[in-house]
């Protein structure tokens, strides 16, 4: 049974079935317990005040910890990626079915600092957000998903700094993958579509799905046209009939398969999409690559929409985990935050039968809840008085 209000079995338990106590002092695991009870905790904002509340140390400490603490943030980093791996790839070979790395990245915007700031918050820079349309200042954040028969797990992230380019930081991440066990597949949007990607993840034996841009350059009959352009000579030639309708999720589409070489990738499958009673208007052009040729359009695109979960992850990541509300300036003490809060996806997935965030998520919520009504409960009976509770939760 717990000593203090500021303590979790069920936390407790989690931790050790990573094998974090035999890698972290207790001064360590202690602060870890502490931010991870705030995490799964009703008016959690991911700010040191947050953490303060369910401490017995002031929110200087937590933030100290967090900004300048002497503990090594890789042996965590480590045992995330070496859980999440354990779980996909038994999965994978298990199930006979492909690993999906998944690749994107966000950005928690930061208010501008003003031009007098003697403290601005480390490594913000505007970034160009898809969403917004605009440029936005903050921290982007490159971001792997590794998923398997429905189980979807967070296994990396990233600063971009400008320091190194989002390609190399991902091929990175694909050289320290293990070998998939089956055919596997890498799912990215069209920003990350190139060779030496392809190139480093296919040594993996991940093949790459990708959205394209409509301006990239294919090769039809030895002719360099764009897929823009393409689709208009396929247009004006009227070639419906070389049109494929492929169901995908109840959506139907209208779809042309190019294979042929593109520039610094050869042999690749290009489909040329159009949702039902679209065909040939341009606004609703699509455009998807594939470098395994084996499989058929209905594959690919199916595929392909699985790429949604990482939108899921980030939507889920903001909205429970705060990964865009923190009030951090070092970038040593934001990455930390990131990675902790990482440990606290993996562990309500974990949680979960389904290995499903949200539930595994209101699993841990209400065992920790339970947990501090019966450590009140017997504070109670104990002799304890509402006074010294009040002042043990202040």
């Amino acid at each position: 049974m717990n000593t203090s209000i500021h303590e979790s079995e069920t936390i407790v338990n989690s931790l050790k079935e990573k094998n974090l106590y035999e890698q972290f002092s207790a001064h360590v695991i202690r602060h870890l317990i502490t931010i991870l009870i705030a995490v799964f905790s009703i008016g959690y904002h991911g700010k040191t005040v947050d953490f303060a509340q369910h401490s017995d140390c002031h929110r200087t400490t937590i933030g100290y910890f967090l900004n300048h603490g002497k503990w090594d943030e890789k042996i965590l980093e480590t045992a995330i990626k070496q859980s999440v791996v354990d779980i996909i790839y038994e999965q994978s070979k298990r199930s006979g079915k492909p690993i999906l790395c998944i690749v994107d990245d966000t950005i928690s915007s930061k208010a501008v600092p003003s031009s007098k700031a003697k403290h601005p918050i480390d490594s913000a820079y505007f970034h160009y957000s898809h969403l917004k349309g605009k440029s936005d200042y903050g921290h982007q954040a490159i971001t792997v998903l590794l998923s398997c028969n429905g189980i979807t797990l967070h296994y990396a992230i990233k600063m971009y700094d400008k320091s190194i380019s989002k390609i190399d930081m991902i091929c990175e991440i694909a050289q320290e993958l293990p070998s998939a066990p089956n055919i596997s597949y890498l799912l990215c949007d069209s920003w990350y579509v190139c060779g030496k990607l392809m190139d480093a993840f296919i040594k993996k034996g991940f093949y790459t799905i990708g959205a394209l841009k409509t301006n990239r350059i294919l090769y039809p009959h030895g002719i360099r046209k764009s897929v823009r352009e393409f689709a208009e000579i396929l247009k004006e030639k009227n070639t419906v009939s070389s049109f494929r309708s492929v169901t995908v999720k109840g959506r139907k589409y209208y779809v042309y398969r190019y294979e042929g070489n593109l520039n610094g990738i050869p042999n690749a499958v290009v489909l040329l999409t159009f949702p039902e009673g679209k065909l040939f208007q341009a606004n609703a052009l699509r455009a998807f690559l594939c470098t395994d040729a084996s499989l058929s359009d209905a594959q690919i695109l199916s595929l392909y929409v699985q790429r949604w979960e990482i939108e899921v992850f980030f939507r889920e990541a903001k909205r429970r985990l705060a990964f865009d509300k923190y009030q951090i300036r070092s970038e040593k003490g934001i990455h930390r935050f990131w990675l902790i809060a990482s440990l606290a996806h993996l562990l309500a997935c974990c949680a979960s039968s389904t290995f499903h965030f949200s539930e595994g998520y209101k699993i841990i919520v209400s065992k920790i809840q339970e947990e501090q009504i019966t450590f009140i409960f017997h504070f109670a009976q104990n002799g304890g008085s509402l006074p010294a509770l009040l002042d043990m939760i202040r």
